[in-house]
């Protein structure tokens, strides 16, 4: 069995002690490839650092999460568009639109996305999401650059079945992190998560957050690491009323096609 985690935030500082270790315990949990998520300038080029450190099994995405719009400038552009012409960033973002938070003005917001948008779209690569609360300005925007991106993954859906719908009627993927194992906030999603095409879905940790909460035993800490994705497929599956063999090996394949992966040897 193969999982590969589209979006750890594994330049967290947390991660700093004991990395290697992290990296050893996900591949005997079967995660054998992680995509390390880009979200602020310096996130991405440490992002960046860590897959070619590890060629083949950590790959990058660049770009200025919505809570960092605020800081993002000339230079953070071309910064971004050095990045993306990088062959281990697979992926523009993490972007998008965050309402929940606002920790940069909306208007901020909106054009930042606009701008990361507009590189991935010039640059044909896929783009790696973020939406929180913003689900109508979100889309509109999306919508106006869909068909010049070759890909889009909604990362971390915790949004209503319209919304899904919406993303998925845009030939968006969708990528389900353990907010599915929360009790008191995820349970909407297990009602359909059997309804997302097995082509469209991928999973990841978004560690070190979103500890899922049904692990046993649990854990004497809070953070969440790549090891974990496992119990998210096993969680996964059950809900889609698939094996987990079934929910690894499509989720894999769907990942390994949208960011154009190689097979591990």
């Amino acid at each position: 069995m193969e999982l590969i985690d589209i979006g750890a935030n594994l330049t967290h500082e947390s991660f700093a002690h004991d990395f290697d270790a992290v990296l050893a315990r996900a591949r005997a949990h079967d995660v054998t490839q992680i995509m390390v998520t880009g979200a602020s300038r310096e996130g991405s080029e440490q992002a960046l650092a860590l897959a070619r450190a590890h060629p083949g099994r950590l790959f990058a995405t660049a770009g200025v999460h919505p809570h960092h719009a605020i800081d993002y400038d000339t230079d953070t552009d071309a910064q971004l568009r050095r990045l993306a012409e990088e062959p281990e960033v697979k992926a523009v973002g993490e972007t998008g639109l965050d309402y929940h938070r606002n920790y940069s003005p909306r208007g901020v917001q909106l054009e930042v996305f606009e701008k990361q948008l507009a590189i991935a779209a010039e640059r044909r690569m896929p783009v790696f999401l973020h939406q929180r609360d913003a689900h109508a300005d979100f889309l509109a925007l999306l919508k106006t650059f869909r068909d010049a991106l070759p890909a889009a993954v909604v990362h971390c859906f915790t949004d209503t079945r319209e919304a899904l719908f919406d993303y998925l009627d845009l030939d968006c993927h969708i990528g389900i992190t353990g907010w599915l194992c929360d009790e008191r906030r995820g349970l909407h999603l297990r009602e359909f998560v059997r309804e997302i095409p097995a082509g469209r879905l991928m999973i990841e940790t978004d560690a070190p957050y979103l500890l899922p909460r049904t692990v046993r035993p649990k854990p004497d800490h809070r953070r969440n690491e790549p090891m974990y994705l496992k119990h998210i497929c096993e969680e996964l599956a059950r809900d889609r009323g698939e094996t987990l063999e079934t929910a690894a090996a499509h989720t894999t394949a769907t990942a390994r096609a949208f960011f154009g992966l190689d097979a591990t040897d």
